[in-house]
């Protein structure tokens, strides 16, 4: 069963225990300024510096995790189900989080819930494709 819930509820949880423990609750109209604000700097070889934020972290770790859930496949078709439906149902969530909740309404949120939705049509339309080749018709 572990292997069929989708791998991008990990940042998906990560956003969401930093935007509430950060004060305030769901409620934190100002999770995307604490969220946002330089964590550390990079010096760029242009002598300048690149500030790196904690939504910089987590979006690239989401990323790569998405990356990640492409590449695993599935060889039991139920699990692939249920992913699909675990994928759906998060991408719901994230949507709902994102339209009612103060703490989700940021740019950051937004592309967590892209990749969300990009990772879900992209596994089902796979599925899709392998059940046509795999089809004796």
């Amino acid at each position: 069963m572990l292997a069929a819930l989708p791998l991008l509820l990990l940042p998906v949880t990560a956003y969401a225990a930093l935007a509430v423990s950060l004060g305030g609750g769901f409620d934190n109209i100002f999770a995307a300024a604490r969220l946002s604000a330089p964590l550390f700097q990079l010096p760029t070889r242009g002598g300048g510096s690149w500030p790196v934020s904690t939504t910089d972290l987590l979006l690239a770790v989401a990323i790569v995790i998405a990356f990640l859930e492409l590449i695993k496949g599935f060889d039991d078709r139920r699990i692939a189900v249920t992913n699909h439906v675990l994928s759906i149902a998060l991408f719901l969530a994230c949507l709902a989080a994102m339209l009612y909740e103060p703490a989700f309404d940021t740019s950051a949120f937004f592309m967590l819930t892209l990749l969300v939705l990009l990772d879900m049509v992209a596994s089902i339309s796979m599925t899709i494709t392998d059940a046509r080749q795999s089809s004796p018709f």
